[in-house]
């Protein structure tokens, strides 16, 4: 059984140097002949790769929780659906970028597994607010978990596919904020801390 890590794991686990390597990013952005130019330790990006795909399962997994609870209103559910789709997409790139490197990816936990999640806590949800805010801590991890990555890069290319990835997850996290109309970040540099 594949342990799940939390976002927060995953910087760490960063910070501490295991370390995406320039060509994992590049084919991760679909740079195949950046990716192939780039010295590279491909058992490595295929470990941190696996880190960031299991957190997209979980992501994914999370929406598709709060879908099929009955809690969501239509706007609201219609939202999470593409919030989930844009999950699927950082999915599928990281599960290609993987079998570029001659990794196996990772495969998402069964569904009750990710139910029993004491990190998602799904038996504590009751209301539309509370998916809300299971996505919001879940998105802002996202965020944090990508900007983790953008120092490791000299190349202002790569560190722009990892900023990519974060964007979507600050715009998940800011729409999600708004709906639950939680103030804004007010400070300068908010994310990435």
């Amino acid at each position: 059984m594949i342990k799940v890590p939390t976002r927060r794991g995953f910087l760490t686990q960063v910070a501490g140097g295991a370390v995406l390597s320039a060509a994992g990013i590049a084919l991760l952005g679909g740079r195949e002949a950046l990716a192939a130019s780039n010295d590279s330790n491909p058992s490595g990006d295929v470990a941190i790769l696996n880190i960031a795909l299991a957190l997209e399962h979980e992501g994914i997994a999370a929406y598709q929780i709060g879908a099929e609870s009955g809690l969501l209103q239509k706007p609201v559910l219609d939202i999470a659906v593409g919030f989930q789709s844009q999950h699927k997409a950082h999915r599928d790139a990281l599960i290609a970028a993987i079998e570029r490197l001659g990794g196996k990816p990772v495969g998402p936990l069964k569904e009750k597994e990710y139910k029993k999640s004491k990190k998602l806590n799904v038996a504590s949800i009751k209301s539309q607010t509370d998916i809300l805010r299971l996505a919001q801590r879940l998105e802002l991890g996202a965020v944090n978990a990508y900007l983790g990555v953008i120092p490791a890069f000299t190349d202002h290319d790569l560190a722009k596919v990892a900023g990519r990835l974060a964007a979507d997850e600050t715009m998940h996290y800011t729409v999600l904020t708004q709906a639950l109309m939680d103030p804004l970040p007010t400070a300068a540099l908010s994310y990435g801390a």
